[in-house]
């Protein structure tokens, strides 16, 4: 019997989605995916300095989540999580070894893995990805394998593919230039430049999406724009460089503002706008490494690479005008993960049943309503590191994004009320030892569901 819950996502998904149902089109998705973004790096977040007008007005037209999460803390696992609705050691796309792709790396996307682009496909989508990809770089594992129509990107990180005679360290970064990455642009499956001129990728990742939203207005889309930066080494073309309050980091991230604008305008112009639901979030939190070229996590403990909240917790915007309501800012769990079965679910999509899923239909949240998902798992690899399940989330293993070789087990679980304590600074763990037995269960209960698959990164 299917849970209460369930029926309720379809009545409301029936009541708020109900006249793209019934029309012979189904709505498009845009999902605008920003690359080491922290959830305070945009105006609508709270940055004082960063410009984002492009986003805050994003926000007001739709809906601001405060409780969104990615799937993982670093790149490679939180990608596969979005395409697939699964957690990343379901599909081998992790590891506790090497913690992304490389260049050298022979793994990728198993071709048994289902993306949101090949599910949609089956009802007549046009797909296209365009941006970082970093789920495998040899011709097997490119978007063209994985039911993308059209890809342009760059294969993997903008700091791959590093130069020999290009500055030792960090010293790159501080004064980065093009040719001290030769990372290929690739059209296709064809490189196209390489170098690729990062100057410049932002704003073509915009003009290529709004480009595919021109050309294939007639039917419905989907576009998967997984942004390069503001990973490092950071780029801003000439109308940015040097613009903003906030230094390079501010420059990238207006540019990004303004390629959301972009796509955005292109859905008004093209009169899609009402049938097009735009989700904007990030991959994982901020490189808090990188100094003054990494963001910010605003109130949250820790960045990218860690299981603190600031490694995973992420700005998210969900925007469809007259079906997202406006200026609602909602403090509803959800997740990367759940994308793929409320797409499917409003293009009038099964989910696949051969397989687990982790995430859930979200469309009561995107109405302004509830959202089925009560819980989280925090994975660094393979390693279950914390959950959550309501407002508690307990740490079982922590570890710091970075410089910190062993995780610590503490004992008893650290735990943080997260309604009340975001940042994750007051621990209950002595004194609320029922909830601790609780998130045990949970945990050991989702632990016994998983059959993790070999790893993908260390072939």
């Amino acid at each position: 019997m299917k849970s209460p819950v369930v029926y309720l996502a379809a009545a409301w998904s029936l009541a708020f989605f109900g006249s793209a149902f019934a029309a012979d089109r189904p709505p498009n998705f845009v999902v605008i995916f920003a690359d080491d973004l922290g959830y305070g790096d945009l105006g609508c977040y709270g940055h004082p300095t960063i410009k984002t007008p492009h986003l805050d007005r994003m926000a007001r037209e739709g809906l601001r989540f405060t409780q969104f999460y990615s799937a993982a803390e670093v790149c490679t696992p939180s990608r596969a999580a979005l395409l697939t609705g699964r957690l990343p050691p379901r599909s081998g796309m992790c590891s506790r070894q090497r913690r992304v792709l490389f260049p050298g790396s022979k793994g990728g996307l198993p071709a048994e893995e289902i993306t949101i682009a090949e599910l949609l496909k089956t009802k007549g989508y046009a797909t296209a990805c365009i941006g970082k990809w970093h789920l495998g770089h040899l011709p097997q594992f490119l978007p063209g394998k994985h039911g993308f129509d059209y890809y342009f990107g760059i294969p993997y990180s903008n700091d791959m593919d590093r130069v020999a005679t290009s500055p030792m360290g960090r010293a790159a970064f501080l004064t980065p230039k093009i040719e001290y990455w030769n990372v290929p642009l690739i059209r296709n499956t064809e490189v196209i430049e390489q170098p690729a001129d990062q100057h410049t990728v932002t704003r073509r990742y915009a003009d290529e999406a709004a480009r595919f939203i021109r050309e294939h207005k007639d039917q419905p889309f989907f576009v998967y724009l997984p942004h390069t930066m503001p990973h490092v080494p950071l780029f801003a073309s000439g109308e940015f460089a040097g613009k903003s309050q906030r230094g390079l980091f501010g420059d990238v991230v207006e540019e990004l503002d303004k390629a959301v604008g972009t796509v955005l305008q292109t859905l008004r112009d093209e009169k899609l706008a009402e049938n097009t639901l735009v989700v904007f979030t990030s991959d994982n939190g901020p490189w808090l490494t990188q100094g003054e070229q990494g963001g910010s996590a605003g109130l949250l403990k820790d960045g990218k690479g860690s299981t603190w909240e600031g490694g995973m917790r992420e700005p998210a915007i969900a925007w469809r005008p007259g079906t997202v309501p406006a200026g609602v800012v909602s403090s509803e769990l959800a997740s990367t993960l759940d994308l793929l079965p409320t797409f499917c679910a409003q293009a009038g999509l099964d989910a696949p049943k051969d397989r687990p899923l982790d995430g859930y239909d979200i469309t009561p949240a995107l109405a302004g309503g509830k959202s089925p998902r009560n819980e989280m798992f925090y994975y660094r690899g393979f390693d279950l590191m914390a959950v959550r399940m309501g407002p508690w989330k307990a740490h079982f293993m922590t570890q710091t994004g970075y410089g910190q070789a062993t995780p610590e087990r503490p004992d008893p679980p650290l735990l943080f009320n997260l309604d009340v304590d975001p940042g994750e600074q007051f621990d209950r763990g002595s004194r609320i030892s029922d909830v601790l037995d609780q998130i045990r269960t949970l945990a050991e209960k989702h632990k016994a569901g998983l059959q993790p698959a070999a790893s993908q990164l260390e072939l």
